[in-house]
């Protein structure tokens, strides 16, 4: 409920913004759509687990102003994710083999970003915080369900599936190309404990640490097209 909210918030801002032309002062403002998408490279930072990046995908729309005497512009967008992480595990309770454990997270982030005009309309660098709301881990292949998670003695995979699902990051990149069409490069770094929820579900931690902390961080390389 709270991520249709989330959607119908977003999506209800940005049907009020149409690309439209203003005076002030001296100044033409320039208000635009832009629709983009890419693959992601997601981790998460945490002396927990020994994890693996994976790679996912987005896709996303902003409202940007463009002010042309300005040395910058400003954006405020929503982009929704599919990302993939791997965690090293065991197939057993007392098996010695280990393997990594596919897990995947959808996600929702509200973006605020500032764009740098180094060559205006060319290429930007673009920098600003993040909120996201994200669900809950899920394992990606259902045939390892009964699989422990490696440092821990108890702790099986299904155990660490209720992560935190509002975190606050920051975002910075570039975007270059022309007028109407860019590549982009971006990251994002988790400001939050993305694994604090498990300090509160009473889990069996023999074996490793008792306390979850973790900081996720992903890459974007994608495109957007302007109109």
């Amino acid at each position: 409920m709270k991520f249709n909210r989330l959607l119908l918030l977003v999506a209800i801002t940005l049907c009020f913004v149409t690309k439209n032309f203003a005076q002030h002062g001296n100044v033409r403002i320039t208000n635009n759509i832009n629709i983009g998408g890419g693959i992601t490279q997601f981790d998460i930072t945490t002396d927990n687990f020994n994890t693996k990046s994976a790679q996912g995908f987005l896709g996303g729309m902003s409202a940007i102003v463009d002010i042309p005497h300005r040395w910058y512009n400003m954006s405020f967008g929503m982009q929704l994710s599919e990302n993939h992480i791997e965690i090293l595990g065991r197939p057993s309770l007392i098996s010695f083999d280990e393997t990594y454990i596919d897990y995947k997270m959808f996600a929702a982030q509200l973006s605020l970003l500032m764009h740098i005009k180094v060559i205006p309309k060319y290429f930007t660098i673009d920098v600003g915080p993040m909120l996201q709301y994200n669900g809950k881990l899920e394992l990606n292949d259902r045939n390892q369900d009964g699989y422990y998670i490696a440092n821990y003695t108890n702790l099986s995979a299904e155990d660490i599936l209720n992560i935190s699902q509002f975190n606050f990051n920051g975002a910075v990149g570039a975007s270059v190309g022309i007028k109407n069409f860019k590549l982009k490069a971006q990251y994002i770094y988790g400001f939050t404990n993305i694994l604090k929820k498990l300090d509160n579900a009473s889990l069996d931690t023999l074996g490793g640490n008792t306390r979850f902390e973790g900081n996720q961080n992903m890459l974007v390389f994608g495109a957007v097209v302007e109109f």
